[in-house]
């Protein structure tokens, strides 16, 4: 079961877009967050928090895919290092970082966090990595390793709760989510909801897709089946194209278009369009195992 959390945030200058403290209630972590044109006013209002050790996320837009981009780094002395990457490193305009409260993170402790967020950010697959690899893996004892996990787990939360989800996977695989009905019927005709990810299901024309609905959105699964005409008046060929160019859609060993990685969309139309080639309402379109469509359960959910 997983227990509700309290997040407080500090707007410094009374506004959303400029700088942030941010804190679980009751716990030591701590995060700042700031634009690249406020850096020293995050020194001058956070001295404390920002000359520690910690971790930090440079934050901006790739050129090369017009995509969301993040460099992870480590340091003793976080401030510090963030004055070389403003005269480094061009790509960026907004900085989070993680500090403890009690000062008992050591080099040891914020090389770890490097090390395992760098790799859970390429297994998340969704922002362009700045780092070209994963440093290894600094040595910790034990009870150690399982304190800077819990800390991983609430970088995460508030990673999140800033409005970057680079750390979280598009399917949760950790265990806390199981896929599982989001309706049944017990032998009483009454209706029971359950949390989880949907399983669904989209078979058009002999094309066959599976997909989970999430909290953000329809994930299509590896292995989805995409049809190889498109509509002329298609509303989502770009996106659609789009995919293909960057390997997300590709032929398999039968030579057929399928979706070669799990892929995430916002709505269930799109997800629904771009597997058929023309418009369709991806809320009758997907269906569970019962053979409900969204627009059916959805409708029994707010009965």
């Amino acid at each position: 079961m997983n227990l509700g959390k309290s997040i407080r945030i500090y707007l410094k200058e009374g506004t959303v877009t400029g700088i942030k403290l941010a804190e679980v209630v009751n716990l030591t972590i701590q995060a700042l967050s700031s634009p690249r044109n406020k850096l020293s006013d995050l020194n001058k209002f956070f001295l404390k928090e920002a000359n520690k050790p910690g971790v930090y996320f440079l934050l901006g837009i790739d050129d090369a895919t017009n995509k969301a981009k993040v460099y992870i780094g480590e340091a003793e002395n976080v401030w510090d290092r963030l004055k070389n990457h403003d005269i480094n490193k061009d790509f960026w305009n907004e900085v989070i970082l993680f500090t403890s409260k009690d000062d008992n993170l050591t080099k040891s402790h914020v090389k770890y966090l490097e090390s395992r967020l760098i790799n859970i950010s390429f297994k998340a697959d969704r922002y362009v990595i700045e780092n070209s690899n994963s440093p290894n893996l600094s040595s910790l004892p034990l009870p150690d390793q399982d304190s800077m996990e819990e800390f991983i787990l609430n970088i995460k939360l508030l990673t999140g709760t800033l409005g970057h989800k680079f750390l979280e996977s598009a399917i949760s695989t950790d265990g806390t989510q199981q896929i599982i009905p989001l309706t049944a019927i017990t032998e009483n005709n009454i209706v029971i909801t359950s949390t989880g990810n949907l399983e669904l299901e989209l078979n058009v024309k002999g094309i066959k897709a599976k997909a989970l609905q999430t909290d953000e959105g329809i994930v299509v699964l590896e292995g989805s089946e995409v049809s190889e005409k498109v509509s002329e008046n298609f509303g989502y060929k770009l996106l659609r194209e789009k995919l293909i160019s960057d390997g997300t859609i590709n032929r398999n060993g039968n030579n057929k278009l399928i979706f070669t990685k799990n892929y995430l969309f916002k709505n269930p139309s799109p997800a629904a369009a771009v597997i058929v080639g023309y418009s369709i309402n991806g809320r009758n379109t997907w269906r569970d195992k019962n053979g409900k469509s969204l627009n059916e359960i959805e409708k029994i959910e707010v009965k």
